[in-house]
């Protein structure tokens, strides 16, 4: 059975999608369109922009959203998912792809995702860490042990787990991590606290939008980051989404339960291949490919 796979922030690069839109008449039609939406040339940053640029959080989440979307549409019929399954800005990627959202619907809420959450990263300044060579359960344990919010925030595969939260907390619990033998735990360079209680504002922000937002039937499951196990119901799948600004990516048992559940085969969708190599530090027997066009 085949999954498709798509990435989320920090998989964006300078030209991304540019030989999306130069071999196809729909991939240009929208690029376009998405321009209109959005209000801005996104075109233009993508194609041409600087890596810095392309780093700010209300450009970032559109484009890597964009990428994958427009290709999914472009592979046409070569396009046959049994499942899918996106990394946090990745599952309304795979929401448009599935056919629960329609696009100018996915990337209005992208841009209301980013919008909100560059507000909520204003509001408290916050950080994210990652964290190598540790047992999940006792990364856990420290975080819940730090004063402060600091949490578990994206499990990405064994051994490697993002937390986020308050700086001095996740400071502190990397000093911790690493006396309680972290390989490394290392503070990255992002605007806030992803996937931690300090996106409450944005959650809210973005419920009002996913609430007035048609979601229909998919085409075939998704495996949400808060649920990770198949959803179809469009309801639930509104009701996780919602919950996915504050609560952990779980990738590691979301791609543990599509193998469960036949998937033999993950193809990454979008820029970049960090999910492949995520897949095969969790099962190394899966095949992974990158999706191209004709």
């Amino acid at each position: 059975m085949k999954a498709y796979i798509f990435p989320g922030q920090g998989a964006q690069y300078t030209g991304m999608g540019k030989d999306l839109y130069e071999s196809s008449k729909k991939a240009q039609d929208l690029f376009e369109h998405a321009n209109e939406v959005l209000g801005f040339d996104i075109m233009k940053i993508m194609f041409e922009g600087s890596a810095e640029a392309l780093k700010e959080t209300k450009v970032t989440q559109p484009a890597v959203f964009l990428h994958s979307a427009i290709m999914a549409e472009v592979l046409g019929n070569q396009f046959q998912p049994d499942m899918v399954a996106g990394h946090s800005l990745g599952e309304l990627s795979a929401l448009v792809a599935n056919r629960t959202l329609a696009f100018s619907d996915g990337l209005r809420l992208v841009y209301k995702r980013a919008l909100a959450m560059q507000k909520a990263c204003e509001l408290q300044p916050s950080t994210m860490a990652a964290v190598l060579g540790l047992e999940d359960a006792i990364v856990e344990q420290i975080c819940a042990n730090t004063p402060g919010i600091v949490v578990a925030a994206n499990y990405n595969c064994p051994g490697q787990l993002v937390i986020s939260g308050e700086i001095v907390a996740v400071e502190a619990a990397c000093e911790a991590l690493k006396e309680a033998g972290a390989r490394r735990a290392l503070i990255l360079p992002v605007g806030g606290a992803f996937h931690s209680p300090l996106m409450e504002p944005a959650r809210e922000e973005l419920a009002a939008a996913i609430e007035e937002t048609q979601f229909t039937a998919p085409a075939c499951p998704i495996y949400q980051n808060v649920s990770t196990t198949a959803v179809t119901d469009p309801m639930e799948i509104k009701k996780n989404l919602i919950a996915q600004l504050t609560a952990p990516v779980k990738w590691t048992q979301s791609i543990q339960n599509m193998i469960s559940d036949g998937a033999t085969t993950f193809i990454e969708i979008g820029p970049g291949n960090v999910l492949q190599g995520l897949v095969k530090k969790i099962d190394n027997s899966a095949t992974t490919e990158k999706a191209t066009f004709a």
